[in-house]
C-alpha cells in the first residue's frame, strides 16, 4: 500500500471475535471433543416461526426493497414505543427514535453528535470492545473506569465523577454489561443520571440485553426531562434472535435525533424496510415468545454458575449474567490472550481474552454461554476444571 492511512485507526486493535476465530480457522475436531464456542454473544435459536411466516409476505410488497425515512417509518417507531410503554412503564416518543444498523450504529450516531476530535468519553471496565475500539477509530479518549472485583463490575458513580474533566463529554455504561453481565440496578442509574445532570453531560447506556431483565431496567423514560441528559442504544436484533438483521435504535430528545439524522443520512439512509417489519412484528406479537426465552437463558446462566462453582475449577467466577460471564484465569504472567490462545489449542473452546475490554485485565476472560444450549454446559465447563497449568 503505497499511501498513508489515518493514525486513529492504526492504533485501534483487529476485531477481537475475528481474532479468536481465526485462531481455529480451517482445524477439524473430532466427534468426541468438538469445538465449544463460547466467544460471540448470539441466540442459539432462530426467530419466532411466526415472525419468518409473516416476512414472507412482506417480500411480496414492491415497497419493502424501497428506502424509508432515515428514522424508520412512522409505524414502526411507534409500536417501538408501545414496546417500551409495556416493558419500562414509560416511553419515548416516535419524535425521538430513529431505528438504526443495530446498537452499533446507533453508537457511532450518538458519539457523532456528542464528541469532537479530543474530547472524551468514561467507560467503565471491563467494557464493550466495540465501544473503545470507536472512539479511538473517532479520535475520542476513552477513559476507563477501572474493574472492581468486589463490586462485580458495577460502576460506582463516585469514582466515575471524579473521572470527568473539562473534555468529558458522556459517561457510556452497557447494562446488562457485555462481558461481564452485570446489571445496574435501577437506584444506581438514577444516581447516574443525577451525576450526568448536575456535570452537564450525557449519560449513554447501551441496554441492547435489556429484554432479558426482569422487570423494568430503570424509570427514567417516566422523568419528564429524561431528554436533557440521557440517551439510550437499543438493539432487537437479541430479543427477536434477528441479529443479522441489524435492528437498532437510538432513543434520545428531538433535537438530538435531528442532528443524529445528519449523520445518518451520510451514513446508511435508513434501517431496511425488512428489519424495520420484523421488529414492528415481534414488538406487536412476540411478548410471549421473548418471556419464554428470557426464562430459558436464565435457567442456563443457573446451569452455568452450579457448573462452573463446583469446586476444584482453578477458573474463578468473578461476574455473570445473562449472555455472559467473566473469569479470573489462574495462571499468573501469563495473559488473557495467551490463556485463551491455549484453550482454543488444547481444549477446543474459544473464548475472547480480558485485555480487549480494558486496560488491566489480562488475568480476566469472557465466556459468553448464551449461545450453546443447556445440555452443553457441563461438557464446556469440563474443559475450565481439566485444563492443565
Amino acid at each position: 500500500m503505497k499511501f498513508g492511512i489515518s493514525s486513529n485507526i492504526e492504533k485501534v486493535h483487529f476485531p477481537p471475535i475475528s481474532e479468536v476465530k481465526g485462531w481455529v480457522a480451517g482445524r477439524a475436531f473430532p466427534a468426541q471433543r468438538p469445538l465449544v464456542d463460547l466467544c460471540q454473544a448470539i441466540p442459539d435459536y432462530p426467530p419466532a416461526a411466526e415472525l419468518v411466516e409473516h416476512l414472507k409476505g412482506v417480500l411480496d410488497d414492491p415497497a419493502t426493497s424501497k428506502y424509508s425515512p432515515d428514522e424508520g417509518l412512522p409505524e414502526v417507531r411507534e409500536a417501538v414505543c408501545a414496546w417500551y410503554a409495556r416493558h419500562y412503564g414509560a416511553a419515548p416518543r416516535p419524535g425521538q427514535l430513529c431505528l438504526t444498523i443495530g446498537a452499533s450504529q446507533a453508537f457511532w450516531l450518538a458519539m457523532a453528535v456528542l464528541c469532537r476530535q479530543g474530547d472524551e468519553v468514561i467507560l467503565q471496565a471491563p467494557c464493550y470492545f466495540d465501544h473503545a475500539m470507536g472512539l479511538q477509530t473517532l479520535g475520542i479518549r476513552p477513559v476507563f473506569a477501572p474493574f472492581d472485583e468486589a463490586r462485580g463490575g458495577l460502576p460506582d458513580p463516585g469514582v466515575l465523577a471524579g473521572l470527568i474533566s473539562e473534555r468529558t463529554r458522556a459517561i457510556l455504561l452497557v447494562t446488562p454489561s457485555n462481558p461481564s453481565g452485570a446489571v445496574i440496578p435501577p437506584a444506581t442509574v438514577r444516581a447516574l443520571f443525577e451525576l450526568a445532570r448536575s456535570r452537564g453531560l450525557a449519560l449513554v447506556l447501551d441496554e441492547t440485553y435489556n429484554a432479558f431483565v426482569d422487570g423494568p431496567p430503570h424509570e427514567l423514560f417516566a422523568d419528564r426531562d429524561w431528554d436533557e441528559h440521557f440517551v439510550q442504544l437499543a438493539s432487537f436484533g437479541k430479543t427477536f434472535a434477528l441479529t443479522g438483521y441489524r435492528a437498532g435504535a437510538l432513543i434520545a430528545s428531538e433535537l438530538f435525533i435531528h442532528h443524529a439524522l445528519k449523520a445518518q443520512d451520510s451514513m446508511a439512509v435508513c434501517q431496511p424496510r425488512v428489519t424495520q417489519h420484523a421488529v414492528r412484528f415481534g414488538c406487536e406479537h412476540l411478548d410471549g415468545w421473548v418471556a419464554a426465552n428470557r426464562a430459558m437463558m436464565q435457567r442456563r446462566h443457573d446451569r452455568f454458575r452450579a457448573e462452573f462453582n463446583v469446586p476444584g475449577n482453578p477458573f474463578r467466577l468473578a461476574a455473570s449474567g445473562g449472555f455472559f460471564a467473566w473469569v479470573r484465569h489462574p495462571f499468573d504472567g501469563q495473559s488473557g490472550r495467551q490463556v485463551a490462545r491455549r484453550l482454543a489449542e488444547q481444549a477446543n473452546l474459544i473464548c475472547l481474552p480480558g485485555e480487549v475490554f480494558g486496560p488491566g485485565l489480562e488475568n480476566y476472560l469472557r465466556l459468553a454461554f448464551g449461545n450453546i444450549r443447556e445440555e452443553q454446559i457441563p461438557e464446556a465447563v469440563a474443559r475450565f476444571r481439566e485444563f492443565a497449568y
